[in-house]
């Protein structure tokens, strides 16, 4: 949603620009000039302007029919990644726990209603969608996303629940946002999240946050597995030490690394 006024320093030209990015993704990796004009709520002219504008930037490819992105648009996530340095901090972490419990493992960051993934380490797909770094998800079906909403200050929380959509992604998605309310609380005062197949039938994770120098939580970590390999009692007993031992190991990582490892926030 656009500010209603550009007082503020809102440039609206950029984030129309960078909206026609973001709509492109899996599902619709090209798309004609009315394609991108409908899933981005622009006019066909300006549609247009933006498009011819990305391309001659060498953001996005035409055959004059359709449009796609070109890989240069990998440089604007690389800036972002070559700024912090908490995924290159994860990642052997992560490489150490993945061969220890023989799970799948992420770290993620909260942005806005979602969380996107910064490192991860798999072992076997176990979802219907691939999952690589930049990939996305609601964060209120994710365990890693209820560790990052349950440390939220109040007021930020108070106004993602007033707006969240709660849509079924899974067999057992939360209902309501008071539900969503209490789990983040219980979340917050046990210091992990177990989500049983709600963001999609078969998944099963756990998360535990880790914190920075200044013991705020800038990240989660998790690991995922098919439910008919774990229960959710194994994962407490068999995955969540392994998991609290990886976060507690970042976060000594954290404490002697740059500032700008804590941007990942």
């Amino acid at each position: 949603m656009e500010p209603a006024s550009e007082s503020s320093g809102y440039v609206q030209s950029l984030a129309r620009g960078l909206a026609v990015i973001r709509a492109f993704d899996e599902s619709r990796p090209e798309m004609t000039l009315s394609d991108v004009a409908r899933a981005t709520d622009l006019s066909r002219a300006a549609a247009r302007r933006f498009l011819h504008t990305l391309v001659q930037l060498g953001y996005v490819w035409t055959d004059g029919r359709v449009f796609a992105l070109t890989p240069r648009v990998l440089e604007l996530g690389f800036a972002y990644l070559s700024s912090v340095s908490l995924p290159e901090i994860a990642q052997p972490h992560l490489e150490r726990l993945v061969s220890r419990v023989h799970e799948s493992a992420s770290v993620s960051v909260l942005d806005g209603e979602d969380i996107v993934y910064i490192a991860r380490v798999p072992t076997s797909r176990i979802m219907t969608v691939s999952i690589n770094i930049g990939t996305r998800f609601p964060a209120y079906a994710t365990s890693m996303g209820r560790v990052l909403l349950a440390h939220l200050p109040a007021e930020r929380l108070d106004e993602f629940l007033a707006g969240v959509r709660l849509d079924p992604l899974g067999p057992h998605t939360v209902g309501s946002a008071e539900q969503l309310r209490a789990e983040l609380t219980r979340i917050r005062e046990q210091g992990w999240a177990l989500v049983d197949q709600e963001l999609e039938a078969g998944l099963r994770s756990i998360a535990a946050p880790i914190r920075d120098r200044s013991d705020q939580v800038v990240a989660a970590a998790n690991i995922s597995s098919h439910a008919s390999r774990t229960t959710g009692e194994q994962a407490r007993e068999n995955l969540l030490p392994a998991l609290l031992e990886t976060a507690e190991a970042i976060r000594a990582d954290l404490r002697v690394a740059p500032r700008s490892a804590s941007a990942a926030r």
